[in-house]
């Protein structure tokens, strides 16, 4: 499957964006989702995830109440949406898709599948 990810952007403190990732080439029901970020100098770290049949959602700690995961089997879609956001969720923000486990890992050597990174910018 490949994994083309949008949205990333420029956004004043407190302000919010919506991040897209389309999936192409494989069926989509069958991958859990999440969605990963890497900032300069950092490990790239987990954000969220959602299951691929029933849709339940994990976060990190540090974006839960703020950001919601969400996704659209009928369009082949997974969205970040990103609400009160801070500058330290400045990063790279990447897709990832898993079809192998029973359920979504938070650990970014489970996902095989990547997409290209979409660049989030918060300014204080």
């Amino acid at each position: 499957v490949q994994l083309q990810a949008s949205g990333g952007g420029l956004v004043q403190a407190g302000g919010s964006l919506r991040l897209s990732c389309a999936a192409s080439g494989g069926s989509f029901s069958r991958y859990h989702m999440a969605w990963f970020r890497q900032a300069p100098g950092k490990e790239r770290g987990f954000v969220a995830a959602i299951s691929r049949t029933d849709n339940i959602e994990y976060y990190a700690d540090s974006v839960k109440g703020r950001f919601t995961i969400s996704r659209d089997n009928a369009k082949n879609t997974v969205y970040l949406q990103m609400n009160n956001l801070k500058p330290e969720d400045t990063a790279v923000y990447y897709c990832a898709a898993d079809s192998l486990r029973i359920r979504p890992t938070r650990t970014k050597a489970d996902y095989v599948y990547w997409g290209q990174g979409t660049q989030v910018t918060v300014s204080s």
